[in-house]
């Protein structure tokens, strides 16, 4: 007999061989229909694998994440299989499950894929899928594996960087594939399939090696799940945005100037004005100082930090002066700056802490066909700050950003989120600075103030930061999908890397310890989330303009400028239209412009000292007077923009 615990930590005692299936029947019938996949003691396994030990069970349904993770793996077994029966002579590469859907990488030869061969391909998938073929996995020797792939250089390479007793393919129908597990039962839980595009993508991302086609897909148990999520597809592509950022003349990209280096036009410069000015407001009154660092410095800074021996494949390529052996780097990072600010002198405990706060530009050399608008770019500004307090400290400082976090969140409207504990991975220590007790004391640290401020949380393994653990929050947008907002990191490492210091009460020297926080992260891509969460439909403080003045006609143009006046007399941003234009055409063109008021402006309005209000997307407000209209205005953004 074995022992099983479940999550709930109940134990059950099993024949040994009993499969995750049977664990899921002794808890019910219902949830054994449910079931797709499972994890045994952190190891994915298939629902039909033999338990031969004692250990930990987590059975996973469609609803689970992992259980999507796995029904989409599946799938993209299927596709494959597709994919080499409708064209001869491809090579199969690799075909992970992603956050939506999965992918496949092939190199197709001759043939040309596009979207006029969807249909086929959807079509051949649902055929494979209800033969209801089972999964299975079977260990493979190395020589065998490479027999079977001898004319696939591509699985080839993989295989010969495996070991031998380490080789697995998972086979269904009379298809095969090099995999290490983590399937659904069988083929006949996909009901529905979808091939969402196709693009290049290098073998193993490497821009030297061969393109290949990247077909994307993505499959659902229910017909009825897959037709919602293209229509969220289709709304995501309204609000997309690099299309509403052009149409409301925010950013723009230049070739001459370079891709993936957005530039700021004046309503878009003014919005982010606004962001950075509102939380300089919150962070002045949390204590923050800000600083000034440049745009680059010496490569040695960052060999110290150890982001260059890090970043150093993905940063821009040293900058090489008259001076022999003298190399800079556009910085990758803000915060081996900010610790030379705090070398600058000696600190006492009574100083502690110092928190240096910076907008500062930052450059990574994404590969281009990582590029995408606002949300992967080579150039962006973090809303950087980094805190430098003794251990005692620790705590309060870090529930104090929390707080902060969660009030910038909360003014935009951001309101379903949930915090990660992003930790190292202990299996893979290469991948990180600094040791095991200071990694031990930060984890603990960021878990212990998780806990006591009451976030939902989870623990995640392998997403720590090279030098210290991070909370990350991961915020759900009006569409459901989820993006990483917002991150604090504790840092024991590059202050011990920079030799940083303070006076003890004890007049002796000790290290500070190092908090890294960003509540936006990158202004830009924040602002991309912000766009495509809102449609554009930004929080009435931030809009670049809150009211567009609409005149009947060009006689009220001096009643119009009138109203602007007191308008700006009340900090509200208005714009007045007084072209010889139908009222009709304006309020179309304020409407598309995602402006929040309208007000128009006749003959009755002139002569009764008023103004008729109209709100975006067609809401009658009436006629009522410039004060009544200033104090909504105020009442509106007062209900939006807490008070930190």
């Amino acid at each position: 007999m074995i022992d099983i615990t479940l999550p709930d930590g109940s134990v059950k005692s099993f024949e040994q061989n009993a499969t995750p299936i049977d664990v899921a029947k002794s808890i019910s019938e219902g949830l054994a229909r449910n079931v797709i996949s499972a994890k045994f003691n952190d190891t994915t396994v298939e629902s039909s694998t033999p338990l031969t030990t004692d250990g930990t069970l987590t059975l996973y349904t469609w609803n689970d994440v992992e259980g999507k993770k796995a029904f989409w793996h599946s799938s993209a077994h299927v596709l494959a299989e597709a994919l080499q029966e409708l064209y001869s002579g491809i090579h199969l590469t690799i075909g992970p499950a992603i956050e939506n859907g999965f992918y496949y990488d092939v190199d197709f030869g001759d043939h040309v894929v596009s979207d006029k061969d969807f249909k086929t391909i959807e079509n051949k998938m649902i055929e494979i899928a209800r033969g209801k073929h089972e999964f299975s996995i079977r260990a493979s020797s190395k020589a065998d594996a490479l027999s079977l792939y001898k004319d696939n250089p591509y699985k080839t390479e993989l295989i010969e960087n495996l070991e031998d007793g380490t080789i697995t393919f998972c086979d269904h129908s009379n298809f095969t594939d090099l995999c290490r597990g983590g399937h659904i039962p069988n083929t006949g839980i996909i009901k529905a399939a979808k091939v969402l595009s196709v693009a290049g993508a290098y073998w193993r991302g490497d821009e030297n090696n061969k393109q290949l086609t990247r077909v994307y897909g993505i499959t659902f148990p229910k017909q009825k799940e897959l037709t919602q999520y293209l229509e969220l597809l289709e709304e995501a592509k309204k609000r997309d945005h690099r299309k509403l950022g052009k149409e409301l003349q925010l950013f723009a990209f230049s070739s001459k100037v370079g891709a993936g280096l957005p530039l700021w036009l004046p309503k878009g410069a003014a919005l982010r004005e606004r962001l950075e000015n509102f939380l300089k407001k919150a962070q002045k009154k949390a204590g923050y100082e800000m600083v000034i660092t440049p745009h680059i410095a010496q490569k040695e800074l960052y060999v110290t930090s150890g982001h260059y021996a890090k970043y150093g494949e993905d940063s821009f390529q040293p900058i090489h002066t008259p001076k022999e052996d003298e190399e800079f780097l556009l910085k990758p990072m803000n915060c081996p700056h900010h610790c030379e600010i705090y070398n600058n002198q000696q600190w006492s405990y009574k100083d502690l802490p110092k928190r240096f706060a910076e907008f500062g530009t930052v450059y990574r050399y994404e590969q281009s066909g990582e590029l995408h608008g606002l949300t992967r770019v080579r150039g962006f500004t973090q809303d950087d700050a980094h805190i430098f307090c003794t251990p005692d400290q620790l705590d309060s400082e870090f529930k104090n950003v929390i707080d902060l976090v969660l009030y910038v969140f909360g003014s935009l409207g951001f309101e379903n989120f949930t915090a990660q504990v992003s930790i190292r991975d202990p299996k893979t220590p290469e991948k990180y600075i600094g040791d095991v007790a200071n990694w031990e004391k930060a984890e603990n640290a960021i878990i212990s103030a998780a806990k006591d401020k009451g976030l939902t949380y989870v623990i995640e393994e392998g997403e720590a930061a090279f030098y210290g653990p991070k909370l990350d929050f991961m915020v759900k947008d009006a569409l459901g999908r989820q993006w990483q907002l917002g991150t604090i990191q504790v840092d024991y490492n590059l202050p011990e890397r920079f030799e940083l210091s303070y006076k003890g009460s004890d007049n002796e020297s000790h290290r500070p310890v190092m908090i890294h926080r960003a509540p936006f992260g990158s202004m830009e891509r924040f602002i991309a989330i912000l766009l495509e969460h809102t449609a554009g439909n930004f929080p009435l403080w931030l809009m670049p303009t809150q009211v567009s003045i609409l005149t009947l006609s060009e006689k009220y143009e001096n009643y119009g400028q009138n109203v602007l006046d007191l308008f700006e007399n009340h900090d509200i941003r208005a714009n007045i239209d007084n072209r010889n234009e139908t009222i009709g055409k304006k309020i179309r063109e304020a409407e598309m412009n995602k402006v929040p008021y309208m007000v128009v402006l006749g003959e009755s309005e002139e002569k009764e000292n008023t103004i008729s209000v109209r709100k975006h997307g067609g809401e009658d407000l009436g006629t009522i007077s410039v004060d009544e209209f200033a104090t909504l205005i105020s009442e509106e953004i007062k209900k939006t923009l807490k008070q930190f």
